[in-house]
């Protein structure tokens, strides 16, 4: 009886997720360097955006991810598609990690809890004597066209588990490359 309960009130905590084919929530957040940077709105010269959510500076999982990104960044900027990156940590923070990657994209910091919990993201507590400022969402990856309609999505309650880049890519340029839009996959209800 205990489990049943326990998964109840699981299933009441867990956000709703943004669907394939929805507008993108408007999420501002504060950009490294200045400014800030808008989440879903691709920014001038850009037609599409990928948002990539991270841990943050504690997790040495995403400081390699985001190097991959790096890695793509040039490909994707070819494809029209914007790659920025965000996590809730503090400016300083985020500086840090940020510095060991030296990304050609932009990141941003601050994401709040609201934020997280708009774009369905699992959101941990700080725990085992990790280093955090507070509770910190875990990976999701976003693609967003340039109607704000959500193309892509994928959501982690992991470090480990994130699509991989050369095949996203490649999924990326496939779908650019067709002559009709390509369709938003898993809406059937």
């Amino acid at each position: 009886m205990y489990r049943s309960l326990e998964k109840s009130r699981r299933a009441l905590m867990q956000p709703a997720r943004p669907a394939p084919g929805e507008i993108f929530p408007a999420i501002e957040v504060p950009k490294l360097g200045g400014g800030s940077l808008r989440l879903g709105v691709p920014s001038k010269g850009y037609d599409w955006q990928m948002i990539v959510v991270y841990r943050g500076k504690h997790c040495p999982i995403c400081t390699r991810y985001l190097g991959e990104i790096n890695e793509v960044a040039a490909a994707l900027k070819e494809l029209s598609i914007e790659v920025v990156a965000v996590s809730s940590d503090s400016a300083a923070r985020a500086k840090d990690q940020i510095g060991e990657v030296s990304p050609d994209f932009s990141v941003g910091y601050g994401l709040s809890i609201e934020d997280m919990k708009s774009l369905g993201l699992y959101i941990s507590s700080p725990r085992h004597g990790i280093d955090v400022e507070g509770p910190f969402a875990e990976p999701g990856l976003f693609v967003v066209n340039e109607d704000r309609e959500l193309r892509m999505v994928d959501i982690s309650n992991v470090p480990f588990l994130r699509p991989q880049m050369p095949s996203l890519v490649r999924g990326l340029r496939f779908m650019r490359g067709m002559t009709e839009p390509f369709p938003a996959n898993g809406i059937y209800a």
